[in-house]
């Protein structure tokens, strides 16, 4: 019996995702649970993996293709099993979408213009295009628009060698490379100004102004932000927390563990953070109407992840069921994958609480905003040795500050600040963590 594969959301606000790359070509066999293909998404680039085993037999879309959530994107097979077009039709039909017919040699397309540009576009870096340029455009294929893109890299510059002045792949990396030279000699030319004297006049032309377009994550970004500060009552309450403790077992425990296992001061903070949860469920909720709020069960704790272009959050499920050791390597790897745009559906989705961790940066503090639809968010600063005041005397200890910015629909300042309570009793006797 054939099975449909058909585009996933991957987020409560997710539209569509453009289908960067098929990893399964039709013929190859596929076991559950193997990644298919990667599709890109406002946060990330998302393996997608099959839910089927069998062959996949059909593409129902070309790679750099948008295609909306709940979509049909293939269709997988028995071994030996082949369905007919009908068949398909009728299979898709269910989700409401029409699926791509494959044509063939002698009939004219049938696609729309969007499809047809995207099949024109990734033929383009095997020679074979033909077509118009596009008003007012550069032609470029697809993946040479986001190695450009990711590069920071205007079209215009580039000449294409694809058909009809197309830019391709190698053009992109060709002009990349033509810049590495370029900066090994200003590199070289920097040296020898360095050995000249300088004057009060050295800092060179003021440069031009630049526009970039924005990335769909740093306008997924603006959007949920904007969102949360405009229509969420944030209030704010921030509290130092004694961590001399902390550092020492964190010292002590990273000693019997290999360096790619240590664990950092963000996991000691999700766990404990995960236990108040466990006596403050209104600040492991959500706002599900404007009378009803979801206390949710699970305590599943969002890790915000600096990546190229902005920010994601990845999350730790259950983190105040798991060790503190698993909740490191979890993390680590998930944010790795992050960072590597790889990112997998069950990372990024269910966060009920999320962590800002601004420490490495050497930030004292500062105030987060909230990430819709959950009900907090805790900032958190650098740890750091301060003067203090201990039984009348000035010394030195360590101590972090931590803000949690509430939604004053669900929550209020004196349910707020116990949790802060709660978590100061975690995390100044971090043993109990190991409980």
């Amino acid at each position: 019996m054939a099975d449909l594969v058909t585009m996933p959301k991957l987020g409560f606000d997710m539209n569509e995702g453009t289908l960067v790359r098929w990893v399964k070509a039709e013929g190859d066999p596929v076991e559950k649970d193997d990644v298919i293909a990667e599709i890109e998404t406002d946060k990330a680039t998302v393996e997608v993996e099959s839910s089927f085993a069998g062959v996949m037999f059909r593409h129902l879309e070309q790679e750099g293709t948008a295609v909306p959530v709940n979509a049909p994107i293939a269709v997988i097979v028995e071994e030996g099993e082949e369905p007919s077009e009908e068949e398909i039709a009728e299979l898709a039909g269910k989700t409401g979408a029409k699926p791509a017919v494959k044509q063939d040699a002698d009939e004219p397309p049938k696609e729309d213009a969007e499809v047809q540009a995207a099949q024109k576009d990734q033929a383009a870096d095997s020679g074979d295009d033909s077509g118009p340029a596009p008003a007012g455009g550069v032609r470029s294929s697809p993946l040479a628009r986001r190695m450009a893109e990711e590069h920071e890299i205007a079209l215009e510059k580039l000449d294409g060698s694809g058909p009809q002045g197309r830019v391709v792949k190698k053009d992109v990396e060709s002009y990349l490379a033509s810049l590495g030279e370029e900066g090994r000699q200003e590199e070289a030319q920097a040296v020898g100004q360095a050995m000249q004297p300088l004057t009060a006049f050295s800092v060179g032309e003021t440069p031009e102004d630049e526009v970039i377009s924005m990335s769909r994550l740093r306008q997924a970004i603006g959007r949920r932000m904007q969102d949360s500060n405009q229509n969420f009552p944030h209030f704010y309450l921030t509290r130092v927390y004694k961590t001399g403790t902390l550092m020492q077992l964190r010292h002590d425990l990273n000693q019997l563990l290999p360096e790619s296992e240590k664990i950092s001061v963000n996991d000691f903070i999700v766990k404990g953070v995960a236990l108040a949860l466990r006596q403050y469920p209104n600040l492991n909720a959500s706002i599900e109407s404007e009378d009803r709020i979801r206390r949710h069960g699970q305590v599943n704790i969002g890790v915000a992840v600096a990546v190229e272009g902005g920010l994601m959050t990845v999350v730790c499920k259950d983190a105040d069921q798991k060790p503190l050791r698993l909740i490191a390597r979890e993390v680590r790897e998930m944010a790795l994958r992050a960072r590597d745009r790889k990112v997998r559906n069950e990372d990024i989705q269910g966060s009920t609480f999320s962590i800002s961790n601004l420490g490495m940066f050497a930030i004292d503090d500062f105030a987060a905003i909230i990430n819709p639809p959950e009900a907090a968010i805790l900032a958190v600063g650098a740890v750091q040795d301060v003067p203090v005041v201990a039984d009348g005397e000035l010394a030195v200890a360590s101590r972090m500050k931590a803000t949690l910015s509430a939604d004053h629909r669900v929550t209020d300042g004196a349910e707020a600040a116990e949790f802060m309570g709660v978590l100061a009793t975690y995390l100044e006797e971090p043993m109990r963590l190991l409980l």
